[in-house]
């Protein structure tokens, strides 16, 4: 805020501000009020007072108090002394009154009814008067210079610790990122080192392991692929990948859906999280729809770049998806995106992330028309009852809560 300068003279000291003006009126009157109340030539009562101020029964505001406390010194000196008395009492009579300083009433030497020998005459005082405005606009400047120095400072400590924690976090960060990206493609690599051995036909289906509803009288033998990466973490479900994309996860699953928001396939935290396969989704009855969940990244890993289905275009340089569970292959053709959110319980809408399972033909197509609806182009794609789904859900920031997600279904392997 800008200051507002008006130069007075009060007390015969020079102010520079508004608000100084206003602090050295008010000790002028204070001091005014005091001298009212005094006897020169009483030394107890001077005594008093002044032992009143260095105790801080009246506080002053500017100089004009430590004027004053200067004047009691001298009137102390001189107090009891019979020359002193005579001289002063030689001054009233002199000047018919006692010497006040301009506005303040103040007892100094060089003012009329003075004797000469204690203030050296007028222009002495004019030239005292002008040695003390200097030394209070010096003061001034040097306490203005203080304070600009401390703001300084101040700024430089706290622009100090700022790059402190932004490099600490842009630290921490840079550590979980070469991690992930270590750890998934190490992960990877044990996959692809395991699809390179032979296949085993007999545990290798080529079709459906069961229908919908049918519960299976074995558990199939999971895909070779597979089994290193299961024995790392018994949680692991199957792998999504989507061709010239980032997108080439292990999936996860487990009985929270929180889990895997903040960890990774080792179990380390990892604000990265998971791909994670909803809690309530089976890959052996199989349900009617696998839901996997991911974090949108910045950095675009997990499903940070799964907003790139906005576009049409998008969708037709990567209209497939391959999500294989630890059992089956499968690959998945694009047919919805559309954003919506998380609802209330209490909202009666549809929300998508409660379609697991269609128990009737009719739910089933009343979904399908809920999400042909929502979705922001027409790629051509239906499904039937009985079909497979699969469906990709991550935030989207453009509301509340808010939720970016692309539904496909598996088509037979050509």
């Amino acid at each position: 805020m800008e200051r507002e300068y008006e130069f007075e003279t009060i007390g015969g000291r020079r102010f520079r501000t508004k608000g100084d003006c206003a602090r050295a009126r008010r000790d002028e009157e204070l001091i005014k009020r005091l001298k009212s109340g005094i006897d020169p030539g009483d030394k107890k009562t001077l005594e008093k007072l002044y032992a009143d101020i260095k105790g801080g029964k009246y506080k002053f505001m500017t100089v004009l108090g430590q004027d004053f406390l200067d004047e009691l010194e001298d009137l102390l000196r001189t107090a009891g002394d019979p020359k002193a008395g005579r001289a002063r009492a030689g001054g009233k009579k002199a000047g018919g009154a006692t010497a006040r300083q301009a506005g303040s009433g103040s007892i100094k030497a060089g003012q009329p009814g003075v004797p000469a020998s204690r203030g050296g005459g007028r222009h002495e005082a004019e030239k005292a008067s002008a040695g003390r405005d200097s030394r209070v606009m010096d003061a001034y400047v040097q306490e203005e210079l203080r304070r600009r120095e401390k703001r300084r400072r101040l700024t430089i400590t706290l622009c100090s610790l700022a790059a402190m924690v932004c490099l600490g976090y842009f630290g921490i960060y840079s550590y979980y990122q070469i991690r992930t990206e270590n750890t998934y493609r190490q992960l990877s690599e044990m996959k692809n080192n395991q699809t390179a051995k032979p296949a085993q036909p007999a545990q290798t289906p080529s079709g459906p392991l069961y229908t919908l509803n049918e519960e299976p009288d074995v558990e199939p033998e999971v895909l070779d692929e597979y089994k290193n990466l299961l024995k790392t973490n018994k949680k692991l479900i199957g792998w999504l990948k989507i061709d010239d994309t980032n997108i080439d996860y292990p999936v996860m699953q487990t009985s929270d859906n929180e889990y895997y928001l903040t960890h990774n396939l080792n179990q380390e935290y990892d604000k990265n999280g998971s791909i994670f396969m909803d809690k309530d989704c089976d890959v052996l009855k199989p349900s009617t729809n696998f839901i996997l969940y991911g974090h949108h990244m910045s950095s675009g890993r997990m499903f940070g770049k799964l907003g790139l289905y906005e576009k049409k275009s998008y969708y037709e340089e990567h209209p497939y998806i391959q999500f294989d569970t630890i059992y089956e292959k499968g690959t998945y053709e694009v047919m919805y995106v559309f954003r919506s959110r998380v609802f209330k319980e209490e909202e009666i809408v549809f929300k998508y992330y409660q379609f697991i399972d269609a128990n009737s033909e009719q739910e089933f197509d009343s979904y399908m028309n809920e999400m042909a609806e929502m979705s922001l182009y027409d790629t051509g794609v239906t499904a039937q009852f009985g079909d497979q789904l699969l469906t990709l859900s991550t935030c989207d920031y453009q509301e509340k809560n808010g939720r970016f997600v692309v539904v496909a279904k598996k088509i037979a392997k050509e």
